[in-house]
C-alpha cells in the first residue's frame, strides 16, 4: 500500500515552472501528475527529471535501436543489461561496451574523461568479468581554437591517470581534430572484460525480502544533475555546469573491482548494478523493474562523506566508486565480510518488496513512494519529426579546389594531427600492465592473449564524421566496414559490436533523419558482418546555441582469432617481399583528409556493396590464419601513399617501398591520396603471390601486385605522377605534428 509522502522544509515548491527548470516538457510534468495522482515532492520532482532524461530514458532513440540485429549463436548476453557478452571459446565470455562522457568532459576535461574510463569499467566488472583492456574515441576542436590544448591535455591525462591507476590496459583508440567540435567534444570509453562461461552476474533484482546493500565509497554532492546536464545542449553560462561533474578515486575503483569479483564468487549476490548516471535512484529502480518487484531504502543508513545532504541529493549525487547489490537474504554478513577487507562500506540499506512501488524513506517518514513502472518503463517514448536537411550535397564530383604538387601533399597530409602519430596521446597510457596485450596502439587493431588458451581478442573502434555528414547511412555503413576490417587485418573474424551514436539535437528533424539512417547503416552493416550489436549508447545533445556536432557514430568491433600466434601487423616485415593490393571499389576524394586539407570538392559517396565488404573480411582472416599475410594495412585517411607510408615505418627498423601504379595518367589524386573504397596494402613473400591471389579473386574481388619492400629506407611510387621520398623523413613528420602544435608551432 502506497504512502503519501511529506515534502521536506525549506524545499521549493513543485509546479510547472520547477518542472521545466528540471528539463520537464510540460507534457511530461502533467503526465507525472497523473501518474501518481497528486502534485510530487520536490524529491519525487528530481527522480522523474534524472530517470526521464534522455541519457536514462533513450525516449528519442528507443524504438529506433529495436532495428538492431543482437544475436547469433556466439551471444551470451545481448542488449538489456549493463553491457553485452559474445563467447570467445574454451568457455570465455568477452563482456564489452562503450559510453560517451561527452558533455563532463568538456565542461571539465580530466575529470570528466576520468570518470567515464571508471564508469565503463563498472559496467563491465558488474557483470562478474575482470576488465582486460581499455579503447578510447575522442573528438577535439581544431588546434587553432583556443580551448583545443587544454581539453586535449586534461582528457588525455584524465584517461591516463584513472586507467593506469586502475591497472587495465588502454589498447587502442583514435583521436581527430576538426573544427566542427569547437564547442563540443566527444569522450567515448570502452572496455572490455573476460569472465569464464556461467558466471555472469545479473542486474535482475529477485527475492521480496531479500536485502539491499550499498558497497563502495560514500556519496556526496559531486554529480548531481549529470544526467540531466547530459540530455541539454550547451548555451553560454555551460562552465557554470562544473559542479555536475563527478569526481573520480581510481584507486578505490580498484579495490572495488577486487572486492565486486571477490563477492560474486560466494553466490551470495542475487543481482548488482552500478550507481552511473542518476545514481542510486537508476539503480535501485531498474534493478527491482527488470525482476518485476519494488524496492525500499532508508536513506539514513547511507554512507556519507560529507553532513546535510537532502534526499534529493542523496538519490541524484552521481559520486563515483558505489555498487548497489541484492543479496541473499541471511548472507549479508558473508558479502559485508568481504568489502570489509578490502576496505569498503558494505551497508544494508533497504529490501526487494513485491508491491512494484519505489518508494524511499528519511528520518523515519515517506519521502518518495512512485510507482516503479513510471520511473523506468513508462518514462516517454517519442517518435521524433524526422526530415533529410533541405541543402544536400552535389550530385556529381567535382574538383573545384587545386591540387598541390604529390610531394608537397604526402607531406602535408602525414602533418595532418587526424593522420600523425597519436604516440603523444599513447604513450601516456599503460597498454601492457596485466600482460595480455599482444599488439598494442600504433598498428590496425589491438590484439589480446587469452591466458591458458591458444585463442586472442581483436578490438578496434572507429568513427568517420566527414562521411556521416555528407551520408548519415553511407557514413554508418562505411564506419562498421572500416573496424570490421581493421580487426580483419589482424588475422581476427568480426564477431560483435558496441556501438556510441554521437548526435545533436533529436528535437530537430534533420538531426532526427541523421540518427534514423545512421542506425539503419548500422543494422545493415552488422547483418552483413554476422557480427551483432550487443550492447552501445545514444548521445544526443551535443550542440551548442543550435549548432550541431556531425553525425558521428562510434563504432567498436570485437573479433576472434583462433591462433594468437597468426596475427598480422600492419608494417613490412622483410625486403623482398611483395606489395599486393586488394580492394573492392575504386578510391574516391570524398569526405577525404586531403579534400579537407586542400580544399577540393571531392563530391558525394559512392555506394558500398556489404557482400564484397564481407568478402574481403573472410578472406584477410583466412589468409592470416594460413600463414601467408606477413603485414596487412586498411587504406583509411590520407589514402594510399600514406598507408604506404606508414607501413614502412616498422617500428624495429624502418623499410621503403618500389610501387608501381602504371604511366597511363590514372596515378593522379584519386589514386594516391582517394579513400571511401574498402582497399588494403599487404606484404606477402613473393613465393605465396599466386595464392594470396587466388584467395581473394576467388571471392570476385580486384587484386594485384604493385611493388616490393626495400631495404633502403624509399617510398618510391611510381605513376603519371613519381613520388621518391626519404622514409626517415616523412615519419620525422609523422611523429612530429602534434608534439609541434602542443609546443606552439605552426
Amino acid at each position: 500500500m502506497s504512502e503519501r509522502p511529506v515534502s521536506i522544509a525549506g524545499e521549493p515548491k513543485v509546479d510547472l515552472e520547477q518542472a521545466r527548470a528540471h528539463g520537464l516538457a510540460p507534457d511530461e510534468y502533467r503526465k507525472i501528475e497523473q501518474i501518481i495522482g497528486r502534485t510530487p515532492t520536490y524529491t519525487e520532482l528530481g527522480v522523474f527529471s534524472v530517470m526521464w532524461s534522455e541519457h536514462c530514458s533513450y525516449k528519442s532513440s528507443r524504438r529506433h535501436l529495436r532495428k538492431l540485429p543482437s544475436k547469433s549463436e556466439l551471444v551470451v548476453q545481448g542488449p538489456g543489461e549493463n553491457a553485452g557478452a559474445i563467447d570467445v571459446g574454451d568457455g570465455w565470455a568477452a563482456v564489452f561496451k562503450i559510453e560517451s562522457h561527452n558533455h563532463p568532459s568538456f565542461v571539465e576535461p580530466y575529470q570528466g574523461a576520468a570518470t567515464g574510463v571508471g564508469g565503463i569499467l563498472r559496467d563491465i566488472f558488474t557483470m562478474g568479468a575482470r576488465p582486460v583492456a581499455s579503447m578510447n574515441s575522442l573528438k577535439f576542436g581544431s588546434f587553432e581554437h583556443p580551448r583545443t590544448r587544454y581539453l586535449l591535455g586534461g582528457v588525455v591525462g584524465g584517461i591516463g591517470g584513472y586507467g593506469n591507476c586502475v591497472g587495465v590496459p588502454t589498447v587502442a583508440g583514435e583521436v581527430m581534430f576538426d573544427a566542427a567540435y569547437n564547442a563540443n567534444i566527444l569522450v567515448n570509453a570502452f572496455c572490455l572484460g573476460l569472465v569464464r562461461k556461467g558466471e555472469m552476474m545479473s542486474a535482475k533484482a529477485r527475492g521480496a525480502g531479500n536485502p539491499v546493500l550499498y558497497v563502495g565509497s560514500a556519496t556526496g554532492r559531486d554529480g548531481i544533475h549529470g544526467a540531466s546536464m547530459a540530455s541539454a545542449e550547451f548555451d553560454k553560462q555551460s562552465e557554470a555546469k562544473r559542479p555536475a561533474v563527478q569526481v573520480g578515486d581510481p584507486f578505490t575503483e580498484k579495490l572495488l573491482i577486487e572486492a565486486c569479483l571477490e563477492a560474486g564468487k560466494t553466490g551470495a549476490i542475487v543481482a548488482i548494478q552500478d550507481m552511473g548516471a542518476a545514481g542510486l535512484t537508476s539503480s535501485s529502480s531498474e534493478m527491482a523493474s527488470h525482476g518485476g518487484l519494488g524496492i525500499e531504502l532508508d536513506l539514513d543508513k547511507v554512507p556519507l562523506r560529507e553532513a546535510g545532504l537532502t534526499p534529493y541529493e542523496i538519490l541524484l549525487s552521481e559520486s563515483q566508486e558505489r555498487m548497489l547489490i541484492v543479496a541473499e537474504r541471511g548472507r549479508e554478513a558473508e558479502l559485508q565480510a568481504v568489502f570489509e577487507k578490502w576496505d569498503l562500506h558494505a551497508v544494508v540499506i533497504g529490501q526487494v518488496t513485491e508491491d512494484k512501488r519505489w518508494r524511499t524513506r528519511w528520518r523515519g517518514q515517506v519521502v518518495a513512494d512512485v510507482p516503479l513502472g513510471a520511473l523506468a518503463e513508462d518514462a516517454p517514448l517519442y517518435d521524433r519529426p524526422a526530415a533529410a536537411p533541405k541543402i544536400q550535397p552535389p550530385a556529381k564530383p567535382s574538383v573545384a579546389g587545386k591540387h598541390p604538387e604529390t610531394a608537397k601533399a604526402i607531406r602535408a597530409l602525414l602533418d595532418s594531427p587526424n593522420i600523425a602519430s597519436k604516440k603523444w596521446v599513447y604513450r601516456q597510457y599503460d597498454s601492457i600492465v596485466q600482460s595480455n596485450t599482444v599488439l598494442g596502439p600504433g598498428s590496425d587493431a589491438a590484439v589480446l592473449r587469452i591466458k591458458n588458451s591458444r585463442r586472442a581478442i581483436a578490438l578496434k573502434v572507429d568513427s568517420n564524421p566527414r562521411a556521416c555528414a555528407l551520408d548519415p547511412y553511407l557514413g554508418a555503413v562505411g564506419t562498421v566496414c572500416e573496424a570490421a576490417r581493421n580487426v580483419a587485418c589482424a588475422g581476427a573474424r568480426p564477431a560483435g559490436i558496441t556501438n556510441c551514436l554521437n548526435y545533436g539535437n533529436p528535437e530537430r528533424p534533420e538531426v532526427m533523419w541523421q540518427f534514423i539512417r545512421g542506425v539503419e547503416g548500422l543494422r545493415d552493416a552488422s547483418i552483413a558482418f554476422g557480427a551483432p550489436v550487443v550492447s552501445g549508447n545514444v548521445s544526443f545533445y551535443n550542440e551548442t546555441e543550435g549548432h550541431p556536432i556531425p553525425p558521428t557514430p562510434t563504432i567498436a568491433v570485437l573479433g576472434v582469432m583462433i591462433d594468437v600466434s597468426k596475427h598480422v601487423t600492419q608494417f613490412f616485415k622483410n625486403p623482398g617481399d611483395a606489395i599486393a593490393l586488394v580492394r573492392t571499389a575504386r578510391p574516391s576524394l570524398a569526405a577525404s583528409e586531403y579534400a579537407a586539407i586542400f580544399g577540393i570538392d571531392g563530391g558525394r559517396l559512392g555506394a558500398i556493396d556489404l557482400a564484397r565488404e564481407a568478402a574481403l573480411v573472410e578472406g584477410l582472416v583466412e589468409g592470416a590464419e594460413q600463414g601467408l599475410i606477413k603485414s596487412a594495412h586498411d587504406i583509411a585517411e590520407g589514402g594510399l601513399a600514406v598507408a604506404l607510408a606508414e607501413a614502412c615505418f616498422n617500428p624495429r627498423a624502418i623499410l621503403g617501398a618500389e610501387v608501381e601504379l602504371g604511366r597511363a595518367g590514372n596515378a593522379d589524386a584519386v589514386v594516391f591520396f582517394g579513400e571511401g573504397a574498402s582497399t588494403v596494402v599487404l606484404s606477402i613473400a613473393e613465393r605465396d603471390a599466386a595464392r594470396v591471389g587466388s584467395l581473394f579473386a576467388g571471392r570476385g574481388l580486384e587484386f594485384a601486385v604493385i611493388g616490393r619492400v626495400i631495404a633502403e629506407p624509399r617510398l618510391k611510387i611510381a605513376g603519371a605522377v613519381d613520388l621518391d621520398e626519404d622514409v626517415a623523413e616523412l615519419q620525422r613528420i609523422y611523429e612530429d605534428a602534434i608534439p609541434r602544435r602542443l609546443r606552439g608551432g605552426d
